[in-house]
């Protein structure tokens, strides 16, 4: 098992940045891939970002790519998403998930989730 919990949202003007952090509890956080996903209000929970077990391999959705970086640090057992060039449309809860034992864009495929943290993008 593991407990996660995020961190670092806030309101920010588009163009601007937040970095999130997502702290894990437990002795086995390298067994995991680890996944970043958000929902808006009245969508559905998307795929953000994921990144494997040693962070030698990162995926992202295409409307983050060269926005957002995934990146993690198992020694402080975190896993952190860099997003920068905010935009509107990135407005959501924000969560962070761990499966095992590879990445994965599906929601339903991870087992472990943070409570989520409000990221607001104004205008």
């Amino acid at each position: 098992q593991v407990q996660l919990v995020e961190s670092g949202g806030g309101l920010v003007e588009a163009g601007g940045s937040l970095r999130l952090s997502c702290a894990a509890s437990g002795r086995t956080f390298t067994s995991y891939a680890m996944g970043w996903f958000r929902q808006a209000p009245g969508k559905e929970r998307e795929f953000v970002a994921t990144i494997s077990r040693n962070g030698g391999t990162t995926y992202y959705t295409d409307s983050v790519k060269g926005r957002f970086t995934i990146s993690r640090d198992n020694a402080q057992n975190t896993v952190a998403l860099q997003m920068n060039s905010l935009k509107p449309e990135d407005t959501a809860v924000y969560y962070c998930a761990a499966r095992r034992p590879v990445t994965a864009t599906t929601p339903s495929l991870y087992n472990y989730w943070g409570q989520g943290t409000q990221v607001t993008v104004s205008l």
